[in-house]
């Protein structure tokens, strides 16, 4: 997939002010710090769409962004994050659930997770609970350039070889570096062949 569009189109403090629009959303979601920002803009070849910071925990609304004017790319809050104060956790807590168990146009969920950790309980949890509400997801591994090619791939096995304790049939998986663009085809290729599945069933 060739991106010649991204812009950003709405940042929203609840489910019911997100856009009024039935194209396909792909939420990107994981902890604080895990470089979802950079990801979303090495995607969507655009320096500046995702703001990063060097805070942990900044996303606090759902981000929407429009892409070739067809779908949109959902920059949603990180979880997990312990230096908010327990009311502005369980809001966004409340947010994040909300969209994801009740927003229609959602078709996939990447759960980011940085490759240099083995996993974390919050992370399992997380993972978990989607499997368990039926959310079609994805894992995608970030930071890999760290790592370096080989030993990135054998922390990506070893990593989802922990999920077959509670997992029959495992997610996709896609091993990303912001840094390198390393992934950027994978990802989006995978997009556009879900794109492509949902416009046949039309």
């Amino acid at each position: 997939m060739e991106i010649k569009k991204s812009e950003f189109t709405l940042s929203s403090p609840t489910l019911t002010m997100c856009p009024k629009d039935v194209k396909p959303e792909y939420a990107f979601i994981g902890r604080s710090n895990v470089g979802k920002s950079s990801l979303i803009n090495m995607l969507c070849n655009h320096k500046n769409l995702a703001k990063t910071s060097s805070t942990p925990g900044k996303t606090l609304l759902i981000n929407h962004f429009i892409i070739n004017n067809e779908w949109y790319l959902v920059d949603l809050p990180g979880y997990g994050y312990a230096k908010h104060s327990k009311s502005v956790q369980k809001k966004l807590e409340q947010m994040i659930t909300s969209y994801i168990l009740q927003r229609e146009q959602l078709v996939n969920v990447f759960v980011l997770i940085d490759i240099r950790h083995d996993m974390m309980e919050v992370d399992k949890t997380f993972i978990n609970w989607l499997g368990r509400s039926g959310i079609p997801f994805s894992i995608v591994f970030t930071k890999a350039d760290k790592l370096g090619p080989q030993k990135a791939k054998a922390a990506a096995e070893k990593y989802m070889d922990g999920l077959k304790e509670t997992w029959e049939e495992l997610p996709p998986y896609f091993i990303t570096s912001s840094e390198k663009r390393t992934g950027r085809e994978e990802v989006l290729d995978y997009i556009e062949q879900i794109n492509k599945s949902l416009e046949e069933k039309e």
